[in-house]
């Protein structure tokens, strides 16, 4: 059984204890949430002016729309106010500044009726962020941006946790991806064929969580919980936003989650910064996890040097 814990008041300690055994957590929008997801509106509604952000599918070719996309998402993911506002939001959910460190979040958007499924607006298969190179102590925060339903948002494929799936990770390597594929999701527009982690059996997409949270309200969930797109039949386009955290002594005494199942290289660690100041992770902490280098790949993707993340 999962447990689901609705705005539970616990040390962030014992949280990330119970993520780490394959509970979720949702809270409530609190004024930094609800400020990031005001900020991220703004953005959004005025690379759609005048039509409505998540009906605007339906006034543009699908072109156009990869347009659109190709310069909000990065302006978005850079922006050094959602690098504030997601500092504030994990000081007020109780994690210690000097020892958590995140990730640039990312802006998603789930079209609806397969208008867009590919490239800068993937739909995501069943698939652990383990998968993609993510440590185990890799905690995933998930938030809408407009409020979503049963039939837009997210499913967690709870059955998984505690049980492994054969898959392709095996052919991932983060420092590959950094190089070659990691800027070039605008290109992939009726089909994306990047190289990308997948089950190879058939998964058992039930049972399934899908948390319907309000706008601002957010779901945390560890990385190794086989998690995809909810196929979106809902008429109208979802935006989401998501980042994740690693806490520093979680990193150095490699606790987490167990791995059941990923095989792939590489690490993302170098492309966490502390809440308090914006420092990467330690390099030697980083090492631990730092298998398989892959010789003239890309350790930390940098968007001076290379086009902007535009994927999922």
């Amino acid at each position: 059984m999962t447990n689901i814990f609705i705005d539970q008041s616990m040390p962030d300690d014992a949280r990330r204890a119970s993520l780490y055994g394959g509970a979720l957590f949702a809270y409530s929008p609190t004024p930094a949430l609800k400020a990031f997801v005001k900020f991220a509106r703004e953005l959004i509604e005025d690379a759609f002016r005048p039509h409505h952000p998540t009906t605007a599918q339906f006034q543009f070719s699908v072109e156009e729309y990869v347009a659109i996309l190709a310069k909000l998402k990065p302006s978005f993911i850079h922006h050094p106010r959602s690098k504030a506002l997601i500092r504030a939001a994990l000081l007020e959910l109780g994690c210690d500044p000097n020892k958590t460190y995140f990730d640039v979040p990312r802006l998603r958007s789930a079209t609806s009726d397969n208008y867009l499924t590919t490239g800068i607006a993937y739909a995501f298969h069943p698939h652990r962020d383990t998968w993609y190179s993510a440590p185990p102590n890799q905690l995933n925060w998930w938030l809408p941006v407009y409020d979503i339903t049963q039939d837009n948002g997210l499913a967690i494929h709870t059955k998984y946790f505690d049980c492994s799936l054969k898959n392709s990770s095996r052919t991932y390597n983060y420092y590959q991806w950094n190089r070659d594929s990691r800027a070039s999701a605008a290109q992939h527009i009726k089909t994306d064929t990047r190289i990308q982690p997948k089950p190879e059996e058939d998964v058992a997409l039930d049972p399934q969580v899908r948390l319907v949270a309000p706008s601002g309200g957010v779901t945390i969930f560890s990385a190794a919980q086989l998690h995809s797109t909810v196929p979106n039949s809902s008429g109208v386009t979802r935006f989401s936003i998501d980042f994740r955290t690693v806490h520093i002594d979680d990193v150095n005494s490699r606790i987490g989650a167990k791995n059941l199942d990923s095989e792939c290289t590489g690490t993302t660690l170098r492309d966490f910064l502390r809440v308090s100041d914006l420092q990467r992770v330690p390099e030697e902490s980083a090492r631990l996890y730092d298998e398989g280098v892959v010789s003239g790949g890309v350790l930390t993707f940098k968007p001076s040097e290379l086009v902007s993340d535009l994927s999922e």
